[in-house]
């Protein structure tokens, strides 16, 4: 298989560029980039893997060239951020050039739009587009879909997040941190979505190795596509808690300083001129997911949660959804767009991510819990 990693040169397409260069039946991966340099430098590095590994610069805003870029690929995976600005972009050329598509997309208005817009003409198309296919929304959403197959009856899944601020570096990922507190957000809930403002609700929740800690509501993808897939759900929502400062961020998203993407680009320069480097080492985060439901007649929670960074669980989700889709080793036989708890087996894609040493979910049968 040959795959097109857009973005392929950042922070977290550099990770899925590193793992498709050894799994196996990928034959080649192109780092496109519009930073050529780097993806150059990294295509070199990797010149002793498994697949062929080259490097092509790519201007997101070049809709013949993404589309030439496209077509000589099997699947492209998408990591090129801020979504609010290119996933609707990239979902049409990746269309027009009749290949399919799995992105991390973690903004919730672009997942919005993906659906809405293309997928109607992904599936008279045959494509199969996967939006959201990161940790979070990602690996979170195909943590609901098992959790939910655990249960007799499931009714409401939470979804609590740790990303400390220091844990992912660039522009795009600070603009991206800014837009999830700059607006309205949808939270699902009685079996309908409502929009409620961004770092509203607020709760302190425990983690695994980190205990208790604060979290707000955000925009992210979940409430838009696992209701979706997981119609029996009632309740769907995400909340996040980077440490100290998160509060000071979810006030300014209140007062209207992120409300706009003009805004939002502002700010994200401010807070990178202001912020101290990037540690060597980038310092983990945690995921938490609980299902409520019940089983055997009673109430029942079951929970998965863990540890890892954001850039290996992120990169390497990313990857597998390439895999997973280049072998259409899918639950679905249509085309369309999905998130990835609509088309991946749960329990496969969990098992794949343990075999890549990523600590989120690598232990499921001792990290579920069945009150």
């Amino acid at each position: 298989m040959k795959v097109l990693v857009l973005g392929g040169a950042g922070d977290m397409g550099s990770r899925t560029v590193e793992d498709l260069a050894g799994a196996q039946g990928v034959e080649q991966v192109t780092v496109g980039d519009r930073n050529a340099p780097v993806a150059r430098a990294l295509a070199e590095r990797l010149a002793g893997s498994a697949a062929r590994v080259s490097a092509l610069e790519v201007d997101a805003m070049d809709h013949a060239g993404l589309v030439r870029a496209m077509s000589e690929h099997d699947v492209v995976a998408s990591a090129l951020g801020p979504f609010f600005l290119f996933e609707t972009r990239l979902v049409k050329a990746a269309i027009e050039a009749g290949v399919d598509y799995v992105s991390i997309c973690d903004d919730w208005s672009a997942a919005q739009d993906t659906i809405i817009r293309f997928d109607g003409p992904a599936r008279a198309a045959g494509r199969t587009v996967v939006t959201g296919c990161g940790v979070s929304p990602g690996m979170s959403n195909v943590a609901v879909r098992y959790l939910c197959d655990q249960l007799d009856l499931a009714r409401r899944a939470e979804i609590f997040v740790y990303m400390p601020m220091d844990s992912g570096e660039g522009e795009a990922v600070t603009q991206h941190t800014l837009f999830i507190f700059g607006t309205v957000v949808p939270v699902f809930r009685g079996g309908a979505t409502l929009m409620l403002p961004a770092g509203s609700i607020s709760r302190t929740v425990e983690f695994p190795r980190f205990g208790e800690l604060k979290v707000w509501n955000i925009g992210h993808g979940e409430p838009v596509t696992v209701p979706r897939h997981v119609p029996e759900l009632e309740e769907v929502s995400i909340m996040l808690g980077m440490g100290r400062g998160t509060g000071l961020v979810a006030a300014l998203g209140r007062l209207g300083a992120f409300a706009t993407p003009r805004r939002v680009e502002r700010m994200a320069r401010a807070f990178m001129k202001l912020s101290p480097p990037m540690p060597e080492v980038p310092p983990e985060g945690a995921m938490r997911v609980d299902v409520h439901g019940e089983k055997d007649g009673r109430p029942a929670t079951v929970r998965i949660c863990g540890t890892g960074t954001m850039r290996d669980a992120t990169g390497i989700a990313l990857s597998i959804g390439a895999q997973l889709l280049a072998a259409r080793r899918l639950t679905v036989e249509e085309g369309g767009v999905y998130g990835p708890e609509g088309c991946f087996e749960a329990t496969d894609f969990l098992e794949m991510m343990a075999g890549c040493g990523v600590n989120a979910f690598s232990d499921l049968a001792l990290r579920e819990r069945i009150n």
